[in-house]
């Protein structure tokens, strides 16, 4: 071989690893694709059974407006989520026209009581009169009685003047006995027409005092204020209003609602193909959209037996049954009427490797994760041990520390080689 064949052979050699050599540059520095990962640990896996519910009260107490006192108007109404104590006033009524019932009635009575007493003592004067003319009438009889007995020293005529006197003065001596009598009945029925008369107005009195206390609805127990909807207010087109000072309400209507927050619970639809993972007794984590900044801690306390349907949720209507969780260690902020979100725990597996759900994919039929390598992610088949709704399980396929990707990689263009 001469010297320029071998000076051109060392040449082509150069310039092939030299491509060679920019070739791996090249790709040793070609960027990772711009995708969001996550790392593979080792920790317990936690299956959720996740619901979206609303607060409740177990037991409340509703005031309503007084059933025999006609149409009234709101002047006082306490404001909806005001925490109340017993006997706190909540609701008052407009008192114009029972006060002046009331102020009416009092007089009647007062009147009644004087109409007896005067009754009384004009009875007392005429028993007075009785009394006397019956004692002028014995005092008569016993005077005409002493006449009779000296027959025997007046003269005959003058004996039956006397038996004549005796006999007037006796039958006087009856009248007045039986007029007192009379009249001792007559002022007694007097008296007791009068009584009956002021019981009456007395009825009435009470009635109208009674009818007064119940324009004050005062809460008979703790709670917090929970406003009825006013169905008279609102118009055709528009929803129901709640009651508000200077409404007019009838006679029964329901006006405010005091729950109980002892007995808080959330109540949430459990799916038919979670019924068979949900147990009562089963703890809960909930979190409530207007408390963010705190979780709360429950536990299944009842469920119903049979499902129901569902028609609000499109077609065909799924079957739910009727969850409630207890809230025993309620914030004084949680009130009725409040969504919620509760997380329960239905299982769990020790020791596992854990991925976030986005990040296994099913290619070709298999689940398959995209595990990093340097700049690039490769397609890694995985062994899934449980799914959860945010996290899943895996048996094999990658270890801890290892990054995947939480989205698929595009498809690889085969690239053309250059001879």
């Amino acid at each position: 071989m001469t010297g320029r064949t071998l000076a051109r052979s060392l040449t082509a050699a150069g310039l092939m690893a030299a491509g060679a050599i920019a070739v791996v540059f090249v790709r040793a520095g070609r960027a990772a694709p711009d995708l969001p990962t996550a790392e593979v640990t080792r920790g317990e896996f936690v299956d959720y059974v996740e619901l979206r519910g609303d607060i409740r009260a177990g037991a409340s107490v509703v005031l309503s407006a007084p059933m025999q006192s006609g149409e009234l108007q709101i002047v006082k109404l306490a404001k909806s989520g005001t925490p109340v104590k017993p006997g706190d006033l909540v609701v008052e009524f407009d008192t114009t026209t029972v006060s002046r019932t009331v102020q009416e009635k009092r007089s009647e009575l007062r009147q009644a009581e004087a109409e007896i007493e005067q009754a009384r003592g004009q009875a007392a004067i005429v028993d007075e009169q009785n009394r006397t003319a019956v004692l002028k009438a014995r005092y008569d009889v016993d005077r005409a009685k002493l006449d009779v007995a000296q027959r025997d020293v007046i003269a005959r005529l003058d004996y039956e003047k006397a038996k004549l006197a005796l006999a007037d003065a006796e039958q006087r001596l009856r009248e007045a006995g039986e007029k007192a009598r009379a009249d001792r009945a007559a002022a007694g029925s007097d008296v007791a027409s009068r009584q009956r008369k002021r019981g009456k107005v007395q009825a009435d009195l009470d009635r109208a005092e009674r009818s007064l206390a119940a324009l004050r609805l005062n809460a008979p127990a703790p709670g917090i204020v929970s406003i009825m909807p006013n169905f008279r207010a609102g118009g055709p087109f528009g929803g129901e209003q709640e009651f508000r000072e200077g409404d007019r309400a009838w006679s029964g209507a329901n006006i405010v609602e005091l729950p109980d927050t002892a007995t808080l619970h959330l109540t949430a639809r459990l799916d038919e193909s979670d019924r068979g993972r949900v147990k009562t007794g089963q703890r809960a984590t909930v979190r409530i959209d207007a408390v963010p900044d705190s979780e709360f801690t429950a536990s299944v306390q009842d469920i119903s037996v049979l499902a129901r349907v569902d028609f609000s949720s499109g077609w065909p209507p799924p079957r739910n049954f009727d969850l409630k969780l207890a809230l025993p260690d309620a914030d004084p902020r949680v009130k009725p009427g409040m969504s919620a979100t509760a997380r329960i725990a239905v299982g769990s597996l020790p020791n596992v490797l854990l991925v976030p759900a986005e990040a296994v994919f099913v290619v070709a039929g298999r689940p398959t994760v995209f595990r990093q390598v340097r700049s690039d992610f490769e397609p890694v088949t995985v062994t899934v041990a449980r799914r959860g709704r945010d996290q899943i399980a895996l048996a094999s396929g990658v270890s801890p520390g290892d990054r995947i990707s939480l989205k698929k990689p595009a498809e690889k263009k085969q690239e053309s080689s250059t001879p």
